[in-house]
């Protein structure tokens, strides 16, 4: 069997979602430093400059992250699954009405995951669909966030209750607030852009993320 071939499980940890509309040169160094630092999940934001050619920027990607064995997600353009490409699953903002149908068209095992910004029946429809992953946005105010809606603390704890998947924070964290949630409420990881991306160290500040998740119990 070819181990490379084989992507971790969604578990928490640092999920990181790059945006396509950076400088290319500047953020294929920005990831690979912090695929260096430790990154278990990676999303690519659809937000698509003009004119860019998406599939040959996703095996761009992917070349850089398959040697981490890491998922490769696409947000919410779950149609490029059905591409001959290197993704391994969608992330909707929203949760899917035609969910079901999607499963069929795509027509392969891929992984699913969905935004909550604050109303639980996302998270109860999630569990009942078995979803991969739930992530709450937005815990603080950022402006990659866009126009989420400040995601409540017992919100997350509340959801916890409703459901064993893998629960990430994301919207303005920080090492340092992230620190502070993870004293208040369960989740498994935490979701950055620009925490990590515009870091003058994207390996440091990874990893700096990873030291709190471990401290707290977020990585075994």
């Amino acid at each position: 069997m070819d181990m490379s071939n084989i992507r971790k499980n969604i578990t928490g940890g640092i999920y990181l979602v790059i945006d396509p509309a950076m400088q290319r040169a500047a953020l294929m160094d920005k990831l690979k430093l912090a695929l260096a630092g430790g990154i278990d999940v990676l999303q690519i934001w659809n937000n698509w400059p003009e004119g860019i050619d998406k599939l040959s920027f996703i095996k761009e990607i992917s070349i850089l992250s398959h040697p981490y064995q890491i998922p490769l997600l696409i947000n919410q353009e779950w149609t490029l699954l059905k591409e001959p490409s290197e993704l391994d699953g969608v992330h909707f903002d929203v949760f899917p009405d035609d969910l079901s149908w999607i499963k069929t068209q795509v027509a392969r095992d891929f992984m699913i995951g969905v935004t909550c910004s604050g109303n639980l029946d996302t998270v109860r429809l999630a569990h009942k669909d078995k979803l991969d992953y739930i992530s709450f946005c937005s815990m603080f105010p950022s402006s990659s966030a866009g126009s989420c809606d400040i995601v409540l603390p017992e919100t997350v704890s509340a959801a916890r209750e409703l459901t064993h998947l893998p629960l990430f924070v994301s919207g303005g964290i920080t090492p340092e607030n992230a620190d502070v949630l993870s004293k208040q409420i369960p989740f498994d990881g935490v979701a950055v852009i620009s925490g990590i991306l515009n870091a003058d160290n994207p390996v440091a500040r990874t990893r700096q993320y990873q030291q709190v998740l471990t401290t707290n119990n977020k990585i075994l």
